[in-house]
């Protein structure tokens, strides 16, 4: 068993199958999610586990090089947009209908119980070297 980290055996298995350049989605409990992406479920009720919780123990394990969030987020979810922008000095801000057409090319998709609109981010993998 891991001593640390992230626990959940599907996550943890599917972050350490991906690659540089990489696309792993992060979304609210409402985000439509196409066919394609290997989907990791970590809802379990409404806000549990927050979009907050889920994007920090991610980013404790995956080195990132770039992330795109909904523009959209900024008026909706100023929560999760102070978040975004403190946590990805470069976030790039798309209308919400390219954000979703950008998730169908992710590698992962990992979904919270975030009850709050707009809460979703496309991360780029990066290489620690």
């Amino acid at each position: 068993m891991k001593r640390r980290g992230i626990l959940n055996r599907h996550l943890s298995g599917a972050l350490a199958g991906l690659g540089h350049g990489d696309g792993v989605l992060v979304c609210d409990a409402g985000m439509p999610i196409p066919d394609g992406p290997y989907v990791v479920d970590l809802a379990f009720r409404a806000g549990v586990p927050s979009f907050a919780e889920v994007v920090e123990g991610l980013l404790e394990e995956l080195v990132v090089e770039g992330a795109t969030a909904a523009a959209e987020v900024r008026q909706a979810n100023p929560a999760a947009a102070r978040l975004l922008a403190g946590r990805f000095p470069g976030l790039e801000l798309v209308p919400h209908e390219r954000l979703k057409e950008l998730t169908a090319g992710a590698r992962l998709v990992v979904r919270t119980g975030e009850a709050r609109p707009y809460a979703n981010v496309l991360l780029r993998c990066g290489v620690f070297f």
